[in-house]
């Protein structure tokens, strides 16, 4: 029988939230022919990689802005996680530098950005327009919206690897973020970007152009992957990289 590729989900069970969101991963993962290997806060990060086919970088709190050159802005309901900071940002490094396939949600993707080198903007809403609307934070703004709902739509690139995976070039998605990126990593192109009449758009994909497979998505796939097959495709297309990786 051959073995499943081998996918390391960086992430954190703390509180009982934490574990519920986390297993969602484990879920989505396994549900696309991978054998998940959760890795938490204290994991030593090059010794991670060394036993994995692909990374999965999770959702969860905000990354401290001084990995990013800015400071701590007060008011801004931004809360760190500088255990899951410690852990991911060197452990994206070093899978983008061994050509490793990742892939990066919400959190994952923002980490995946700050650690090849780009920024974030620190709360959305308030750098747009000086107050607080929580317009891509769903638990606030659509508090009755199941944790699968489409709120909003994105415009996937055409030539990209999102608008394969996607298979179309608009999609619907979930939305439980303040943050966004800001300046895009030298390494990485945006492939998608949000449809926000009368605001610009926020980068909702992005990509690694010269690397085998590094993706991000800044909405919840795994809460969707049941009913909606372009994020079923977001799993499956990573344990498909991992698995050529494996053979390679």
């Amino acid at each position: 029988m051959t073995q499943r590729p081998r996918i390391g989900i960086a992430g954190a069970i703390r509180t009982d939230a934490e574990r519920a969101a986390f297993q969602q991963y484990v879920e989505a993962i396994e549900a696309a022919g991978g054998e998940a290997v959760p890795l938490f806060p204290g994991a030593q990060s090059e010794g991670a990689l060394e036993r994995l086919d692909g990374l999965l970088l999770t959702g969860g709190r905000d990354i401290d802005p001084g990995h990013y050159g800015e400071e701590l802005r007060d008011g801004w309901d931004v809360d760190v996680d500088r255990e899951r900071d410690a852990l991911e940002l060197p452990l994206a490094r070093a899978a983008v530098r061994r050509d490793l396939p990742v892939l990066g949600i919400c959190r994952g993707v923002q980490v995946l950005n700050v650690a090849l080198g780009g920024t974030l903007q620190q709360d959305v809403d308030i750098e747009r327009t000086g107050r607080q609307a929580w317009s891509h934070q769903q638990r606030r703004s659509f508090p009755d919206a199941p944790h699968d709902a489409s709120i909003h739509e994105i415009e996937v690139k055409p030539e990209s690897r999102m608008r394969e995976i996607a298979g179309a070039g608009r999609l619907g998605v979930n939305t439980f973020h303040h943050q966004a990126i800001a300046r895009l990593a030298p390494e990485l192109v945006a492939t998608a970007q949000s449809v926000e009449p009368g605001a610009p758009g926020l980068v909702e994909a992005v990509e690694a152009p010269e690397r085998r497979f590094v993706l991000g998505v800044q909405w919840h796939p795994e809460r969707m992957w049941r009913r909606d097959g372009a994020a079923a495709r977001l799993f499956a297309a990573l344990v498909g990289a991992a698995a050529r990786t494996r053979v390679g």
